[in-house]
């Protein structure tokens, strides 16, 4: 059976001073900058949620009504397409954000599932309120905006490079890239993200060990 269990943390905890917003509101920063309105605005719109590894955040069927902010933890996106194959799409650790976008965006049952590698957790906020924020002040509209756009231009790359380079390239390029990933997701999961099995996954591991 599959585990689905969410944890909402307490009302009360979520305007702590020294609650995991405060990353958030970071993390905007970077891109806006948010008086004191608009940041207790920003934090009303999000809710802390508390996930256990091994649970989903996001299934096949069920539309997807939340963009998530990875506050602590990491997670996993993938499909498992007719033959029972699993094809890894993407990753987040902190800092990082995740989601179906296809079906958050577009509101239509989700392709993905989401699962916590490890326990985790996350600031979500609600599509319908993700909205309100962007018709209420341009400053939200411009970070989503540039959220968009970023990630469209970090697909483009990963896919011309995928497509251009050798599955060693690949490796090498996601341990200079992502160093911070690499012994954070399992072994299989980053194989199918490279676009190759985990055996030959291995054997480009154990030659670079080898060279060391």
């Amino acid at each position: 059976m599959v585990s689905t269990l969410l944890i909402l943390v307490p009302k009360h905890e979520l305007f702590n001073p020294v609650s995991s917003k405060k990353s958030l509101i970071n993390y905007v920063n970077n891109f806006v900058e948010l008086s004191s309105e608009e940041t207790h605005q920003l934090e009303s719109s999000f809710e802390e949620v508390k996930v256990k590894k091994r649970q989903f955040i996001v299934q096949p069927g069920f539309t997807n009504m939340h963009r998530a902010f990875v506050v602590k933890g990491a997670f996993r996106a993938y499909i498992i397409t007719n033959d029972g194959q699993e094809h890894t799409l993407q990753f987040a650790i902190e800092n990082w954000w995740i989601s179906d976008f296809n079906s958050y965006i577009y509101q239509h049952p989700a392709t993905l599932f989401i699962v916590a590698l490890e326990d985790s957790t996350i600031l979500q906020i609600e599509y319908n309120q993700e909205q309100e924020l962007k018709k209420s002040n341009h400053k939200f509209e411009t970070f989503f905006r540039i959220m968009a756009e970023k990630g469209l231009a970090f697909e483009h790359r990963r896919i011309l490079f995928n497509l251009t380079n050798s599955a060693e390239a690949r490796y090498e390029n996601f341990l200079l890239n992502f160093p911070n990933f690499v012994n954070r997701v399992p072994q299989y999961a980053l194989a199918s993200y490279l676009g190759m099995t985990t055996e030959f996954l291995s054997r480009i591991r154990n030659k670079r060990i080898k060279k060391s």
